[in-house]
């Protein structure tokens, strides 16, 4: 079957309307009418190369939202009218230690990506979420509640997800102290969820001016990473800290902000190295983790958690016809907090 969508037809090209064809359903297959797509950095640097060679051309999104209408005779997941979304990946190998433990974001086997991958016969081009429809496997898909509305529900797929798992991993609540280093995509929503879960939130930035919206999401303090009187009073009082900016920060300086036994985690993605004295975790037995998105059952917990809740993420709406500009604006840090495309403008 034939859907429109907008696709970069090489590297660094703009997105222009394309025609793609999707699979006809197999017994297991659902397919989702998309009604919003929301963008992610990661769509940018993948669609410009910036991580490593890549397949064109490509229709970006791995943040999808849609109504289900259409159904595999063997599905038993989904029916037809259901809201439902898929995530980063839309199939893994199901078979690894990994897949078999409930892992699949840490799959070692052939795990095809939403876009710019390959289904599991390892040729056909996997294409994403920037288009009006899409065919995925009913284990690969996620139920949208019904109380949460598809256009803020579609950057959890991928933004709330990111920063969940690694704060539920890392027990954030009721009783511990949580640092969200940058107020983005990913820190509005870091921010979001730790407070939901009952954590006393802290965002920390090097910019002054984001202390206004961080306090409304949520934080309880506001920690400005340029001043060192505030860094130093601020030593020690962490237990864990998401780093969600894509930028190259001196460790150190934040590592010291964690308690004995503290905790920071890396979900940003910056394309150079990272470095750090060793001392900065020796000194409280402190640990430096990362963390990739989510499981499918995670996602769905996050999805179920953002709508007990009643929250999802911080949006503007756009139209097929803005997406190079709103490319633009996220590469300058110009959003509040997450694009969405309305997937009628295709």
């Amino acid at each position: 079957m034939l859907t429109k969508a907008y696709a970069a037809a090489s590297a660094g090209a703009q997105l222009e309307p394309i025609e793609i064809e999707r699979r006809e359903l197999r017994p297991h297959d659902v397919l989702i009418d998309i009604k919003y797509a929301g963008v992610c950095h990661s769509d940018i640097h993948q669609a410009r190369e910036e991580w490593g060679k890549a397949i064109f051309p490509m229709v970006p999104g791995h943040e999808i939202t849609g109504v289900v209408s259409a159904v595999g005779p063997a599905v038993t997941k989904f029916s037809v009218g259901d809201q439902a979304g898929v995530g980063v990946f839309v199939d893994t190998c199901r078979t690894c230690d990994h897949c078999t433990q409930g892992f699949e974001q840490y799959c070692t086997g052939h795990a095809s990506s939403t876009y710019n991958g390959t289904e599991a016969d390892k040729v056909t081009p996997t294409q994403g979420g920037y288009s009006r429809a899409i065919v995925v496997d009913e284990n690969y898909a996620l139920h949208i509640p019904e109380n949460l509305g598809l256009d803020i529900a579609a950057p959890l797929l991928c933004a709330g997800i990111t920063v969940y798992s690694p704060l539920r991993e890392w027990k954030a609540g009721k009783g511990k102290s949580v640092g969200v280093i940058g107020l983005g995509g990913l820190g509005h929503m870091a921010v979001k969820i730790a407070h939901a879960m009952g954590a006393d939130v802290t965002l920390i930035s090097h910019s002054a001016n984001k202390k206004e919206d961080a306090l409304r999401l949520g934080a309880q303090h506001f920690l400005l990473s340029s001043d060192k009187d505030q860094m130093k009073a601020a030593k020690d009082s962490l237990d864990i800290i998401i780093n969600t900016v894509s930028v190259n920060l001196d460790l150190n300086h934040y590592l010291s902000l964690l308690k004995l036994d503290g905790t920071l985690v890396l979900v940003g993605l910056p394309i150079e190295p990272l470095s750090l004295r060793t001392f900065s975790l020796t000194g409280s037995r402190r640990r430096l983790a990362g963390s990739q998105v989510g499981s499918i059952a995670e996602t769905q917990e996050m999805l179920d958690f953002c709508a007990e809740h009643g929250f999802g993420a911080d949006i503007e709406v756009i139209d097929a016809a803005e997406i190079n500009t709103a490319w633009e604006r996220v590469v300058n840090s110009d959003v509040k907090y997450r694009f969405v495309i309305d997937a009628s403008t295709l």
